[in-house]
């Protein structure tokens, strides 16, 4: 059973608005999405590059399941939890569609790699798979980080005064 949010606060959702909180809990004020969902493909990234020397570990990556940006916090320990999940709603919406056009081809990804680790392939060809699997997954990762943190942002400013007065202007926000 998933665990169902709480109902949201008008508290909440001023909070999910003001870049200094959003900060303190490591969310991105200008995004407002947290790197912490990242951690779930991080986890299963690391399980994958150690298969070559432990094997035994199929079973625990076989057993990951995808999960969208939202379920993940609503099942998350993430102390800001509720936070993440109402900051989601107030997100740069063409942040939270490159997120999850990211997100859904690694998950792909993954989808083929536990279809191919379900064929019992022996140790040599597990590691094999891993080392390749994780090597199509860190770069978009990585990728989905610079969109969590506004990179994408970034990218469509031209100028470095520009550039400056979107900094300034997320700064005078959270004073």
């Amino acid at each position: 059973m998933i665990p169902q949010p709480r109902p949201v606060s008008p508290e909440l959702r001023a909070q999910a608005q003001d870049p200094a909180v959003l900060a303190a809990a490591n969310i991105n004020p200008v995004t407002r999405l947290a790197t912490d969902y990242l951690n779930h493909y991080n986890e299963v990234i690391m399980l994958l590059e150690m298969l070559e020397s432990c094997p035994e570990f199929v079973p625990d990556i076989v057993g990951w399941e995808p999960r969208a940006y939202d379920e993940y916090f609503v099942r998350s320990h993430f102390k800001d939890r509720d936070l993440a999940l109402v900051a989601w709603e107030y997100a740069d919406p063409a942040a939270r569609m490159e997120l999850e056009r990211l997100a859904d081809h690694m998950n792909a990804i993954l989808a083929a790699t536990l279809d191919a680790l379900r064929l019992e392939l022996s140790p040599r060809a597990c590691g094999q798979l891993g080392c390749e699997a994780s090597n199509w997954l860190k770069p978009l990762v990585a990728r989905a980080g610079s969109v969590i943190n506004g990179e994408h942002v970034m990218s469509v400013v031209t100028g470095d005064a520009a550039r400056q007065a979107m900094i300034d202007a997320v700064f005078e926000q959270g004073a």
